[in-house]
């Protein structure tokens, strides 16, 4: 059992999407449509968050707009007092859709975009796109919902960050994520074309700095540093099983987007166990809280409480075992691996576009 209670519900309606963007933190085997919690479950799902203490909603994917359900969920997501947040691509946003969600009780609006520059951002998404991000943020604006920006940093757009900043300034954002790839997923699959040199991260990181304080007041930036080029591993949605639950679109409960790469461990779905239960009791959940799991040198660590040993997902993806340190931390003999991924070079920058079904698509 744990006294601590979720805040955060991240709603991973379906995983279909007309990106195909290679840094995509999203499962290689990617859940089809026929497999997804249908409008009831989800709603039953929203309830039951609400219940435990769940007070923020993220309405994420793929891309959410291609469930048709999607304002009766907002509605009722409202109707039980959660925040709720639309975390897309723009694509398929018309002004029909935009009202209903508006009408429905929707909060917030999150758009992604890949780049500055047109013709990159659209080879990052695999799909020319740039002409509907700008028209479904107009409505966005126009509309009057609290409106963000997320915008994926790696290799081929780090060196515009300045521009992207500014673009998102101009385009009226209240909020801008400047995360850098998380190596997850297709992110991993394509880590040597998507990694950026440690010259570029330090250039990115002054700039951010300085339009942080330049927008104040004007544009929340938040500018996440890539943690490979870090001495330590940061903390996992503030520790294991702690503040946050996401669920796939087959209804699989998980403590982080990556969970379920841990192949060690089984999650429950949401349409055989109640939140509550998982939440609780469920030995996915209870893994990795506390401390009694950890090896050395973590179990000693005076930093144990501030990062948690780091990310589960990424030392289960680099040393083959979910207990390990996280390999990012400079304090443990795994660190070799990340100093190893940093000297690949993939200068022809080749990446294997993300798919639901079929042969991965190579640009």
């Amino acid at each position: 059992m744990t006294s601590d209670r979720p805040t955060t519900l991240l709603a991973e309606l379906t995983h279909r999407c007309p990106l195909h963007c290679p840094y995509c933190s999203n499962p290689l085997e990617l859940i089809r449509a026929d497999a997804e919690l249908s409008t009831d479950d989800w709603k039953r799902v929203f309830t039951q968050a609400r219940e435990l203490g769940v007070l923020q909603l993220g309405l994420s994917g793929g891309e959410p707009l291609v469930r048709k359900d999607l304002e009766e969920l907002a509605a009722h997501a409202r109707g039980i007092g959660l925040y709720s947040t639309l975390v897309t691509s723009g694509l398929g946003l018309t002004r029909k859709r935009a009202e209903a969600l508006r009408d429905a009780g929707l909060e917030h609006i999150q758009v992604s975009i890949q780049d500055s520059d047109t013709e990159s951002a659209e080879r990052i998404a695999g799909v020319s796109s740039v002409k509907q991000k700008r028209a479904a943020i107009g409505l966005v604006k126009e509309l009057g919902f609290a409106f963000s920006i997320n915008v994926v940093l790696h290799r081929a757009n780090l060196d515009r960050i300045g521009e992207l900043i500014d673009l998102a300034g101009g385009l009226g954002a209240d909020r801008l994520e400047l995360a850098n790839t998380q190596y997850y997923g297709w992110g991993l699959k394509n880590r040597a074309a998507l990694m950026p040199t440690r010259d570029q991260v330090l250039k990115a990181r002054e700039i951010a700095e300085a339009a942080i304080e330049r927008y104040r007041k004007k544009m929340q930036i938040i500018f996440v540093l890539p943690d490979y080029h870090e001495q330590f591993p940061k903390a996992c949605y503030g520790g294991w099983g702690k503040l946050y639950i996401v669920v796939a679109p087959n209804g699989q409960a998980l403590p982080c987007h990556a969970a379920n790469s841990i192949t060690s461990l089984s999650f429950p779905t949401v349409r055989e166990h109640s939140l509550e239960w998982i939440w609780q009791e469920s030995p996915g959940f209870q893994a990795f809280r506390g401390d009694a799991w950890m090896k050395e040198p973590c179990r000693t660590c005076p930093r144990k409480a501030v990062d948690f040993g780091g990310c589960r997902c990424q030392a289960f993806a680099l040393t083959g075992d979910a207990t390990n340190a996280d390999p990012v931390c400079t304090l443990t003999p795994f660190r070799r691996i990340i100093d190893e991924a940093l000297a690949e070079s993939a200068e022809s920058g080749v990446y294997e576009y993300r798919v639901l079904s079929g042969e991965p698509q190579r640009a």
